[in-house]
């Protein structure tokens, strides 16, 4: 359900918070009049009911009265529907008033015992269901949390990545860490992935970058929050653009295949291919010479009662790989991570050393 079909990504919009029946029917009504122009395609209608906030005081939505105001969106433009459940009383109220599909957010996800409530609420029930990453970078806790629904006997599936929480400052409300949807989507290599654009970037102005980035990756689809009047909306109100804003949007976005048949390019990447391939090996030999010249410091420390972790040196071998991948075009945030993963090799390898000699 949750798949791309040719050049269309599965869209799913509509304002992070169902505040009043005028303002839901509203944003519903005027996404449906461009879809009749035909400058965009809703596949799902969001709306959230219940509203999880961080501290207490915010809206947190207007529950089961606003239920029956989805119901009218579905009758009066024909799109299904979608809100965010997070227990099993919700995913009863949810169904019992039609919504279409049903989504997990990123404060549940995180929470083993709050999904097993929900897929057990789901147990007989195939309702397609998006799952959310967890608030936490935690690729483990993402694939439980969609293996216990899937458990539930539940068909259709998809994940949502919206960013996840970070300690440093970033630019992002929620740090992409593009590489963990990259990894789940390699161990679940048929699951639909849609990105929550609006949450990563929790401003406008990068709505389109992360767009265009996500589907640059192959995602199947966007999740978009759209408000007639965004400034005034009751929760998230930076992130939020107008249905016209949205339609913009989108008609800047290229959808880019995921093959050709082109003899050409093919030819092309598969050459192009081997010579990564052949650079990787390259990359690999080098990196085992540096854990034998690792091993080789470990046995010169063992003799002189010297620790493993020298952080003068460790700050050294940082500051002069950001200066010297400057200069060869490659970022900071890359050489910190390549640097951080090679160090860590670099301690195992000498722990090993110094624990054979111990013993």
């Amino acid at each position: 359900m949750f798949n791309k079909v040719n050049s269309h990504p599965f869209l799913i919009a509509g304002p992070c918070s169902a505040e009043t029946r005028e303002q839901v029917l509203q944003t519903a009504l005027q996404l449906k009049q461009l879809q009749n122009e035909g400058r965009l395609t809703v596949d799902l209608f969001r709306a959230g009911v219940w509203k999880p906030r961080t501290r207490p005081g915010a809206f947190e939505g207007n529950g089961i009265v606003a239920l029956p105001w989805l119901r009218e969106v579905k009758q009066a433009t024909g799109f299904k529907t979608t809100i965010e459940v997070a227990n099993g009383h919700q995913v009863y109220e949810a169904l019992k008033h039609g919504v279409d599909v049903l989504w997990i957010g990123a404060r549940s996800t995180v929470n083993p015992f709050s999904v097993q409530e929900i897929a057990d609420a789901l147990r007989g029930v195939d309702v397609p269901v998006l799952v959310k990453n967890p608030v936490n970078p935690d690729l483990d806790l993402w694939v439980g949390a969609i293996e216990r629904i899937q458990n539930a006997g539940v068909s259709q599936i998809g994940a949502i990545h919206r960013g996840f929480s970070a300690y440093a400052k970033s630019n992002f409300r929620n740090a992409p860490y593009w590489e963990i949807p990259i990894e789940l989507r390699r161990r679940m290599p048929d699951l639909p992935l849609i990105c929550d654009n609006s949450h990563i970037c929790g401003n406008r102005k990068d709505l389109r970058e992360i767009a265009q980035q996500a589907l640059d990756l192959n995602y199947d689809g966007l999740m978009t929050e759209v408000h007639p009047t965004p400034d005034e909306a009751w929760s998230d109100a930076k992130q939020q653009i107008t249905p016209a804003e949205y339609s913009d949007l989108l008609s800047q976005l290229i959808v880019r295949r995921e093959t050709t048949d082109n003899p050409e390019f093919l030819e092309n990447i598969e050459h192009l291919r081997h010579k990564i391939d052949e650079l990787d090996l390259e990359m690999l030999n080098l990196l085992a010479r540096r854990m034998r010249v690792s091993e080789d410091i470990a046995r010169y420390k063992l003799r002189n009662n010297i620790a493993i972790l020298q952080t003068s040196r460790w700050n050294e071998v940082l500051e002069k790989g950001f200066e010297q991948g400057r200069q060869r075009g490659l970022q900071d945030e890359f050489i910190e991570k390549f640097l951080s993963a090679v160090h860590q090799e670099s301690i195992a390898h000498q722990h090993m050393v110094m624990q054979t000699k111990a013993g």
